[in-house]
């Protein structure tokens, strides 16, 4: 009984003891990874990492695919000669989602390119699409 009760004793301790030192560990470790993340969620740190993104970001030249060149629209990642020149063809679009509805280019290019298209459209542009919709429904 006498020898039980010591077992369990000390059972108990060295799991308590177990237990502190992998706490200590544990928040050691932790220690520079916490100080690193205050570090970053500074204002000033923030403000910077934003700043540099829209830097990088106003440096993207947006390619208008009503407007841009033949040259333009194939230095987009995966439109080809071919692509390029059903584009032009297929002007004025109204919007950049056009581009797939209309089969001009696959899905998966559009999801390439989405970013870095825009769709401007002129009131020429309104008025053509307009007028190709209203002869479709003669």
């Amino acid at each position: 009984m006498k020898h039980h009760s010591i077992s369990v004793a000390l059972t108990a301790v060295v799991l308590l003891l177990g237990t502190g030192l992998t706490s200590a560990v544990e928040n050691e470790t932790d220690a520079p990874q916490q100080a690193a993340t205050k570090a970053d969620a500074s204002p000033n740190n923030t403000n910077s990492k934003l700043e540099a993104k829209h830097k990088n970001i106003s440096r993207i030249k947006l390619v208008d695919i009503n407007t841009a060149t033949k040259r333009e629209l194939k230095n987009l990642p995966g439109i080809s000669d071919a692509e390029a020149a059903k584009i032009i063809a297929g002007r004025p679009f109204g919007s950049k989602a056009w581009l797939v509805s209309k089969n001009i280019i696959p899905m998966e290019t559009y999801q390439a390119i989405n970013g870095m298209i825009i769709c401007k459209l002129t009131k020429k542009d309104i008025d053509k699409i307009e007028a190709q919709a209203a002869h479709k429904h003669k």
